[in-house]
């Protein structure tokens, strides 16, 4: 018999696909489409203190190989997270709260209230590329990482993810976030990226710059996995460019127990995830593993 659970910190999963914080997971609406799509736990939209209505459209550019966007950190704010944690529990599906501050404390309080509402992990968005004031300009001092992540396990025994993006020091980023308590890594977030209308020369996204998603970066995403892991015990979920079992199957083999997607699902439909977490399924049993546990890494045997 073929297992497909498997444990992200504390959270059995019935198998290890989910969505990302990429989708637009701010109402119980959306929730419901992921149950009904086979996801195995529900990851929200990032939620700030205070409702954001984000960047105007232009916000989303469709490339050959993936998605550019701006969107700006859209969300209707933290107090929303009561019904969307509800929601995901009457669905049994564990809920991972994905946020953001402008600083320590805000991000503290934004934590404390998901906790409040009954999240069954935080993931910290340390890494989002094109908000200023948030993610990756916010993160870039040491110190201030450190301080987010040890404040947030401060208030509580939920487990706490640290999402990450790719970086020259994604190394020295990892071991200051898991010295802090983080208890799993998401790796990794959207990379820069800009697109122009050479007929007008003007840039598309009505922010100029935005986040490059899809397929186009699934390689680095792996690459990142693959290097964390080759020097830290931690658990990893894998995120960017998953649009099939095979790609899901290459973060599992560099070092994930679990991988979130939404790119694919924008462009292939909610039914992505049946198509992928068959696929895997099928790949183990023809392969004679047993569980996703004996596949976790197995490419730092070479």
């Amino acid at each position: 018999m073929t297992s497909l659970e498997t444990r992200v910190s504390n959270i059995m999963l019935k198998h290890p696909v989910m969505n990302a914080s990429g989708l637009l997971v701010t109402s119980v609406e959306s929730i419901d489409k992921l149950a009904d799509a086979g996801v195995s736990a529900i990851v929200t939209k990032t939620l700030t203190k205070k409702p954001r209505e984000g960047y105007r459209p232009p916000i989303v550019v469709p490339l050959r190989q993936g998605l550019l966007n701006a969107v700006g950190l859209a969300n209707p704010g933290i107090d929303a997270i009561y019904d969307l944690v509800r929601r995901s529990h009457e669905k049994r599906l564990p809920v991972i709260v994905s946020l953001s501050g402008k600083d320590v404390d805000e991000i503290v309080y934004v934590a404390s209230k998901a906790v409040d509402a009954g999240a069954d992990a935080l993931e910290l968005n340390l890494s989002c590329p094109h908000t200023p004031g948030y993610g990756k300009d916010l993160t870039s001092d040491l110190k201030v990482l450190r301080d987010i992540v040890s404040s947030v396990k401060s208030i509580t025994d939920k487990p706490v993810w640290a999402k990450l993006g790719y970086s020259d020091h994604l190394i020295k980023f990892a071991d200051v976030v898991i010295d802090a308590g983080s208890d799993a890594l998401v790796l990794i977030n959207t990379l820069p990226g800009m697109a122009i209308d050479v007929f007008i020369g003007k840039p598309i996204l009505s922010n100029k710059f935005g986040g490059l998603s899809g397929q186009a970066i699934h390689p680095i995403a792996v690459y990142c996995v693959y290097s964390v892991y080759r020097e830290y015990s931690i658990d990893i979920v894998g995120v960017g460019g998953v649009y099939s079992w095979m790609d899901a199957i290459e973060f599992i083999m560099a070092g994930a127990r679990a991988i979130q997607l939404a790119t694919a699902v924008y462009l292939d439909g909610y039914g992505v995830f049946r198509k992928i977490v068959n696929g895997i399924q099928i790949f183990l049993k023809d392969m004679g593993y047993r569980s996703i546990d004996e596949i976790v890494g197995i490419a730092h045997r070479f």
